[in-house]
């Protein structure tokens, strides 16, 4: 089966709103949800930032999905506080939350003044980190001395089954190293080639679970509405790594921005006034093997896009796989 999830962005929407928008998509027919987990927006003009542990509480009390984060541990979280965040929220909401671990962008992270470590060091850091948090999580006592210290850390409060850490990976050079360590994959929508090629680089090299995909939609009732929308909010997120994993600040996102193209925006963005287009991108990307479909759309109002995703899409979507 393929489940069709709500991705809750805390960088454009307040989180007030964005408990209402998932509700609301609850309501509309979306199974599962997600959201990201920043301290910075990617741009001023999305303006918002909310805490997504906070909030995660809120939604999880709120509906009856099942829900997600991606969080990078290891500079600005504490491996063992985002253990205990999570042994909190799986104990109090049994089989239905799980976090995806990624090294982070500097964005982020950039605010403990420690300095942004080079990849390879932050792959490193967060394997440690991983580590850390499964003996948490099991029950374990820690202590750590590595990239990531800790002292005789333990979980009081945590459920009879771990939550399951899944990886965050866009390229099949870390897809592939993840494997041996997580329970599950999420990726970000790409060319069809390029995602079988991550797929394939995971589970060629032992990865276990589920296989999660994100993706950005842009959906007006009117095409060239649409394509405002999403160069306006989502511009900044257009470039490629190392340039989105080391940029400091929105201002600065927004600085390059000033050159993107509104038509370059549908090499990031499935951009359509069309429920039936939007139909068709997503039971392409559930055909390529993935379990979890996460829909992001990038403007700031949600409700429209809800209510026809609801009434016009997930009806159209096979929900079953080969």
């Amino acid at each position: 089966m393929t489940v069709y999830g709500f991705h809750a962005s805390h960088e454009q929407v307040p989180p007030a709103d964005l408990l209402q928008a998932v509700v609301r998509a609850e309501q509309a027919g979306f199974t599962a949800a997600m959201c990201s987990d920043h301290f910075s927006p990617w741009s001023v003009r999305q303006g918002e930032s909310g805490f997504a542990w906070s909030w995660l509480g809120a939604a999880l009390q709120a509906t009856g999905l099942s829900f997600g984060v991606v969080n990078a541990p290891g500079q600005r979280y504490h491996p063992a506080i985002i253990a205990q965040a999570i042994g909190t929220l799986g104990s109090m909401y049994p089989g239905r939350f799980w976090a995806a671990l990624g090294t982070g962008e500097a964005s982020n992270e950039h605010i403990t003044g420690g300095g942004w470590p080079h990849k390879d060091k932050r792959n490193q850091r967060l394997e440690e980190c991983v580590d850390v948090m499964r003996k948490l999580l099991q029950g374990e006592e820690v202590s750590h001395d590595g990239l990531v210290t800790v002292d005789r850390a333990r979980l009081w409060t945590r459920p009879a089954e771990p939550p399951p850490l899944f990886a965050a990976a866009v390229s099949t050079e870390t897809a592939g190293w993840c494997a041996g360590w997580a329970d599950g994959l999420i990726t970000v929508a790409a060319e069809e080639d390029h995602l079988r090629q991550v797929i394939a680089a995971y589970k060629d090299n032992g990865g276990r679970g589920k296989v999660n995909l994100q993706v950005h939609v842009s959906y007006a009732a009117d095409e060239d509405e649409a394509q405002r929308i999403a160069h306006d909010q989502w511009r900044t997120n257009v470039f490629a790594p190392p340039f989105c994993w080391d940029t400091e600040t929105a201002e600065a996102f927004d600085q390059a921005g000033e050159h993107v193209r509104p038509e370059a925006m549908h090499q990031a963005v499935r951009i359509s006034s069309d429920p039936g287009r939007h139909a068709e991108w997503l039971n392409s990307y559930a055909a390529l093997g993935f379990d979890g479909v996460y829909v992001h759309h990038v403007g700031q109002e949600q409700s429209e896009f809800i209510d026809v995703f609801g009434e016009k899409v997930l009806p159209q979507l096979e929900v079953t796989r080969p």
